[in-house]
């Protein structure tokens, strides 16, 4: 099992790469939650998500499931201007820096996930169709005894989860997640609480790659040991397009109709 968790990871690595060759639709939705679980606001956010000069940008194009005012639009048409405009100005010193950080974050997401297959002892349950494709389902529960190699995978343990994976193309295509304790993030910054839930679905894009489909999530937490929150939220995923790296990038004003 942890064999095929590797190998998994690996393949998660590979998504991670060609997906900075997509554009894609993102529409996030946030409930918050009063004390009794039940929704008091409700706000959604739809984002056009690009990648400009080796850099994940998003540009926010509805809010409420409704087309920006015009004020809001040129707002958003004048920061992806400025990225563009800084990007196109860049020294050949900065652009390398800036290229070296974004890897090693890369790296050390890699890494975090490579470390996933240390951390539990899986089980096979069962088999499921997921989208007309066959999974395996394995349940993972915090291996006794795992002792991390990266500090942010510290709280691995205070998790466990299910997730489902393509019989023919061994990658993630469900995530389930649970916490099983109270996590800690900082000295006395922030504390997710036990049940807080996450879930991920992936699809098949293009017949390459995998890429997320529907993210959903509740959190129950406490900021700064005082104020305490709950929320839960839907995020979906559409519309890939493969972006053709011989494609030049222009400044919006440049662009001819």
């Amino acid at each position: 099992m942890q064999e095929l968790f590797r190998v998994v990871a690996a393949k998660d690595e590979e998504n991670d790469k060609r997906l900075r060759n997509y554009t894609y639709i993102e529409r996030n939705e946030e409930h918050k939650l009063d004390g009794d679980g039940q929704p008091k606001s409700t706000e959604a956010k739809t984002y056009e998500v690009m990648e400009l000069y080796g850099e994940q940008v998003r540009r926010l194009i509805e809010k409420d499931d409704k087309p920006l005012s015009d004020k809001d639009k040129a707002k958003e048409e004048e920061k992806i201007q400025k990225i563009i405009d800084k990007r196109k100005n860049e020294s050949d010193d900065d652009r390398k820096k800036r290229e070296d950080k974004a890897e090693k974050d890369r790296e050390d997401g890699r890494k975090f996930v490579r470390e996933v297959a240390d951390a539990y002892n899986f089980t096979l349950v069962g088999t499921e169709v997921l989208g007309g494709r066959e999974a395996w389902v394995i349940d993972g529960e915090p291996r006794p005894g795992y002792e991390p190699h990266m500090k942010e995978a510290k709280f691995l343990p205070k998790f466990h989860g299910r997730v489902w994976i393509d019989k023919d193309d061994l990658q993630l295509a469900k995530m389930n997640v649970e916490a099983i304790d109270t996590v800690s993030i900082g000295l006395v910054l922030a504390r997710i609480h036990k049940g807080t839930r996450m879930m991920l679905e992936q699809t098949r894009v293009n017949d390459e790659v995998w890429l997320p489909l529907h993210l959903t999530f509740k959190v129950d937490a406490r900021v700064a040991l005082f104020k305490g929150y709950k929320m839960d939220g839907d995020d979906t995923f559409r519309d890939y397009q493969k972006f053709r790296t011989s494609a030049k990038i222009v400044g919006l004003g440049d662009a001819k109709p």
